[in-house]
């Protein structure tokens, strides 16, 4: 059990190297420019995710109006996450739809939306990507493999590297996440 154990974190590593030696940082510098932009301007984040990317949308929002290291402002950000309004849109118009109409309820042009899918290909997520496209609010996106259909859609995409299991893209994601929010509360916080 001990080598397999130890066979995970050292696929974990390579993975972040490998995330570290691409694009990773540079994409992820340009993400925080563009949220803090959109706070500076009087914007939003709005984030969006199924299963542990839900936890992760709902974490980074928390984060940001709550606090991450340091005593700040709250940050300008919501999960959608809601329990009532996910199941009545699955109900009244399917599951596809559930992030999108809040993009449409709550997004105003000069927003952000935080979409997160390890496969880019979540419909749900496209479709939240698509109504923000709309609205004129900017799309960052934290996709794994080949980025999917997603990646088509965002202002910044921020790629996890290709590996064989979506918990590596979320490993990714979630330091991701802790980096776009140090990086805003250093600007704006």
């Amino acid at each position: 059990m001990m080598n397999a154990i130890r066979d995970q974190f050292e696929e974990a590593s390579r993975v972040l190297t490998s995330f570290m030696n691409g694009d990773g940082p540079a994409k992820t510098a340009e993400a925080v420019d563009l949220i803090v932009a959109s706070i500076r301007a009087g914007g939003k984040v709005l984030s969006c995710g199924n299963g542990g990317s839900m936890c992760d949308a709902i974490h980074f929002a928390e984060e940001m109006t709550g606090r991450f290291r340091n005593d700040r402002k709250p940050l300008p950000a919501l999960a959608i996450a809601d329990p009532g309004h996910l199941t009545c849109v699955a109900n009244d118009y399917g599951f596809e739809e559930v992030f999108s109409r809040s993009v449409q309820a709550l997004g105003r042009s000069g927003d952000i939306l935080l979409a997160i899918s390890t496969s880019g290909n979540s419909v749900n997520v496209i479709r939240a990507a698509e109504a923000a496209r709309k609205q004129q609010i900017k799309i960052v996106g934290l996709t794994g493999g080949d980025g999917g259909k997603l990646a088509a859609l965002c202002d910044v995409e921020i790629r996890a590297p290709k590996s064989n299991y979506a918990d590596r893209a979320q490993e990714i994601h979630i330091k991701v996440i802790h980096a776009l929010i140090l990086g805003i509360e250093a600007q704006v916080g």
